[in-house]
């Protein structure tokens, strides 16, 4: 099995319903899909990348190697020979983008302007695969930006940039341990040539392959509810692995704190019977706080904690 290709540019052509019915398929099946000819010029992209790799090697990959607990964990078990696994450290370093803390992230020439246009671009397609997927839905255009938007407007879009560096016992530590996404739509600029990111299909892990200027678009738990269940936020790990150093730009368009959450009314067979929803109505805020302290759990209790508070 593989994770589905959609070339994004025929929504605009003779292919609109073929390439919806796929988006479509992307959402209620896998919960992944890759997106190719999205419209980020690829000249873009190649500057992403290298102010993310220069950023590392610069300034972030010696403090890994010495002062990442994870790594001197991971030594201390090697040195012990006891067999144990390290199941609560992931081997990532990894740290976090938002639109006021830009300036100060990073002092790699280039970094905050390319990573600004590039946010800006992302942001935008963010908000294009949010509307098909209203319509494949049959809500109104715009019903799930708005929803994140809550009242004050203001959804939250941030990118965590990551690397997985070389471990030298990959069997023993997680890349990334498998979590679902707490939040709405998650826009992945991932790395064309070192692999990791698998999905749980069917009771297997998939791997999402590397695909060159590819965004792999995947769904949280948020549009799991507003779906109502339509569309599943899907299990998902990185593996550590011996050889190359993986590079993962995530996005994630995500609800204010602030926004209420619930199934939209279209979507729910008979109004009159909220509290047999499947999924309750609940604060974003409140989710997160729950999901901070679960978030490598199952969702399902998640969902209940939530609807009880």
């Amino acid at each position: 099995m593989t994770i589905p290709v959609i070339d994004f540019s025929k929504l605009n052509g003779e292919e609109r319903a073929k390439t919806m019915a796929e988006i479509a398929n992307g959402c209620e099946e896998w919960g992944f899909f890759q997106l190719v000819n999205h419209g980020i010029p690829k000249e873009l992209l190649e500057r992403v990348k290298k102010v993310c790799s220069e950023c590392y090697k610069q300034e972030r990959e010696e403090k890994f190697k010495n002062s990442t607990p994870v790594v001197k964990l991971l030594n201390e078990i090697v040195e012990k020979k006891s067999g144990n696994k390290l199941e609560n450290e992931d081997w990532e370093d990894v740290f976090t983008l938002v639109d006021d803390m830009n300036e100060r992230t990073s002092e790699t020439p280039g970094f905050k302007e390319t990573m600004a246009e590039y946010r800006a671009e992302l942001k935008k397609l963010g908000v294009k695969v949010m509307e098909v997927m209203d319509e494949n839905l049959g809500l109104p255009k715009g019903s799930i930006k708005k929803v994140f938007d809550g009242e004050e407007g203001s959804a939250f879009f941030g990118t965590k940039v990551s690397h997985y560096p070389p471990c030298p016992n990959p069997e023993l530590v997680n890349g990334l341990r498998a979590h679902t996404d707490a939040g709405g739509v998650v826009l992945l600029f991932q790395d064309d040539k070192v692999g990791g990111l698998q999905i749980l299909k069917d009771g297997e892990w998939i791997d999402v392959q590397p695909l060159p200027n590819a965004i792999v678009i995947n769904t949280g738990d948020q549009i799991e509810v507003l779906s109502n269940g339509r569309y599943k936020s899907v299990w998902h790990r990185v593996l550590a692995t011996p050889d190359g150093n993986r590079r993962s730009i995530a996005s994630f368009y995500n609800p204010s704190l602030k926004a209420t959450i619930s199934p939209a009314p279209q979507l729910v067979e008979n109004l009159k019977k909220e509290m047999n929803q499947a999924y309750p109505k609940f604060v974003f805020g409140d989710y997160m706080s729950v999901y901070t302290e679960q978030k490598f759990l199952p969702k399902e209790p998640r969902f209940q904690v939530v609807r009880a508070m």
